[in-house]
C-alpha cells in the first residue's frame, strides 16, 4: 500500500475537524461562552502586562485540589459505597428520599455542588427505579440539585464561588461561617420540609399498581431496600441493562484500599489546610499533583479542567471590564446600594460563578456579595450552572430506563415547571429573610 493511498482523503479532514469542535462545545457549552466574553473584552482593554495581575492564583490552586481529591475518591468508589450505604439503611419510600437529599447535601460541603449531583443523581435513579418508585425521580432529583446548590454555601470549598470570594477577599473561617450561617439554616432548612413534604405525596406507583399491592408503603419500603442492597452488593458496577450507562459513573472503581483511602484523606486535610491559608497553596498542588501522578493518574485526567479554564476566562473578563470607566461608574453605585439583589440577580443571567468574578471588582462589601451569589443559586436553570446537570440527567433517563417513557408524569416540560417553582421559592424567600435582617 502507497503512502497515497494509506493516507485520509483530504476532503474529510475538514469534516473531521468541524465535528470534533463541534463535539467539544456541546459539551463546553459554558467554556466556549466564557471564552469569547473574554476575546470581547480584549477588544475594550488590549492584551498589556496588567493581565497578569488578573488571575487568582490562590483560586485555581483551591479548586485544583479540591477537585482533584474528589475525583480520587469518586474513582475508587468511596463516595459511591457510603452513599449506597447510608440509602440502604433506610426502610420507606420518604425516608429514603430524605437520604438520597441529605447525602447530596453533605457531599457539595465536600466535593462541590457539581461533584455531589454527578454521583448522586445515578444512585437516586437507580435506587427510586428499581424500588419502584420511579414518579419519585421529578421531585427528588429537583430536591437534590437545591441541596447541593444551597447547602454547600456553609463552607468555603461548598462552591467554586466560594473559594474565589474567600480567597479575594481574603476573609477568615469566622467572618465566612457568621455570614453565611442564616441563610444556610434557612435554605437546610427549607430542602428537609420541601422533600418531606414532596416524597410523601405518593409512593412514586401508579394508582392501579397501588391498589394491587395492599401493604403499600410497607411494599415501597421493601422494594427500595433491596434495590439498594442489590446495588451495594454489586459496588458500583453499570453491568445491569438497567443501569444508568451513560451517565457520568464512567469507569470501574478501584479496589478500596485502605492505604489509597488514608493518602487521599491525608490530601484532603492538606487542601483544607491550604484553603485556611495554614499551608501555602502552592505546597497543596505540588503535593496533590505528585501523589495522584503516582497513585492514581486517572483522578488528575479525570478533573475538571474545563471548569477551570472557565474561570481563567472569566478573570480576564472581569479584569478588562473593571478598567473600563463606564462600567465601573455604573456597577460600583448599584453594588453599594443594593448588592445583595444586584448579585442575585446577576446569577439568575450569568450564573453565580460569572457573577462572583465579575462583582467583585466594583464592590469592597463583601457580605452581600457572597450571600447573593449563594441564594442565587437557586432560581433560573442558569443561577447555578450545576442545575444544568439535573436537567440533563433527567432529560437521560426515558433512554437509560425504557420502561419511563410512556409515563405522563415523568415529562421534561412537568419536571422544569416544578424544578422551576421550587428554585423560584426558593430564592424568593432567601432574599426576603435577608435583606430583613
Amino acid at each position: 500500500m502507497t503512502a497515497a493511498s494509506a493516507s485520509p482523503p483530504p476532503a474529510r479532514m475538514p469534516r473531521r475537524l468541524v465535528a470534533a469542535v463541534g463535539c467539544f462545545l456541546r459539551g463546553h457549552v459554558v467554556l466556549a461562552v466564557a471564552a469569547v466574553a473574554a476575546a470581547a473584552s480584549m477588544a475594550l482593554v488590549p492584551p498589556d502586562t496588567a493581565y497578569l495581575g488578573y488571575f487568582d492564583l490562590k483560586t485555581l490552586g483551591s479548586l485544583f485540589c479540591v477537585l482533584a481529591v474528589a475525583s480520587a475518591l469518586r474513582l475508587m468508589g468511596a463516595f459511591d459505597r457510603a452513599a449506597r450505604a447510608i440509602v440502604a439503611r433506610f426502610r420507606s419510600p420518604r425516608t429514603c428520599v430524605m437520604a438520597l437529599v441529605l447525602t447530596t447535601a453533605a457531599l457539595s460541603c465536600v466535593a462541590t455542588n457539581d461533584m455531589a449531583l454527578i454521583m448522586m443523581l445515578p444512585l437516586a435513579a437507580f435506587t427510586l427505579v428499581r424500588g419502584g418508585l420511579a414518579r419519585l425521580l421529578p421531585a427528588t432529583f429537583a430536591c437534590q440539585s437545591l441541596a447541593a446548590n444551597l447547602c454547600g454555601m456553609i463552607v468555603p470549598f461548598g462552591n467554586p464561588q466560594n473559594l474565589y470570594l474567600y480567597s479575594y477577599f481574603d476573609l477568615g473561617l469566622g467572618e465566612f461561617l457568621g455570614t453565611m450561617a442564616l441563610p444556610f439554616a434557612v435554605a437546610t432548612a427549607g430542602v428537609v420540609v420541601c422533600t418531606w413534604w414532596l416524597a410523601g405525596k405518593g409512593t412514586g406507583r401508579p394508582a392501579e399498581e397501588q391498589s394491587a399491592e395492599r401493604d403499600g408503603e410497607r411494599g415501597g419500603a421493601a422494594a427500595v431496600g433491596s434495590a439498594c442492597r442489590r446495588a451495594d452488593a454489586s459496588g458500583s458496577r453499570q453491568d445491569s441493562p438497567e443501569a444508568p450507562k451513560s451517565l457520568p459513573l464512567e469507569s470501574r472503581p478501584m479496589p478500596l484500599s485502605r492505604r489509597r483511602l488514608a493518602l487521599y484523606g491525608a490530601l484532603l486535610a492538606l487542601t483544607m489546610l491550604a484553603v485556611f491559608r495554614a499551608l501555602p497553596m502552592t505546597v497543596a498542588v505540588i503535593a496533590v499533583a505528585a501523589s495522584l501522578a503516582w497513585a492514581d493518574r486517572r483522578a488528575l485526567a479525570a478533573v475538571d479542567w474545563a471548569l477551570l479554564a472557565t474561570f481563567a476566562c472569566f478573570f480576564v473578563f472581569a479584569g478588562n471590564l473593571a478598567r473600563v470607566t463606564e462600567v465601573a461608574a455604573w456597577l460600583s453605585p448599584l453594588m453599594a446600594d443594593h448588592g445583595l439583589i444586584v448579585s442575585a440577580g446577576a446569577s439568575q443571567v450569568i450564573s453565580n460563578v460569572p457573577a462572583a468574578v465579575l462583582l467583585s471588582h466594583f464592590t469592597d462589601a463583601w457580605q452581600p456579595l457572597l450571600v447573593g451569589v449563594n441564594i442565587g443559586g437557586a432560581g433560573t436553570l442558569v443561577g447555578s450552572l450545576a442545575s444544568l446537570i439535573t436537567l440533563q440527567h433527567f432529560t437521560s433517563l426515558p433512554r437509560i430506563f425504557p420502561a419511563l417513557r410512556d409515563d405522563p408524569a415523568l415529562t421534561t416540560s412537568r419536571f422544569l415547571a416544578l424544578f422551576c417553582t421550587l428554585n423560584a421559592a426558593f430564592l424568593a424567600g432567601l432574599l426576603a429573610v435577608c435583606l430583613a435582617v
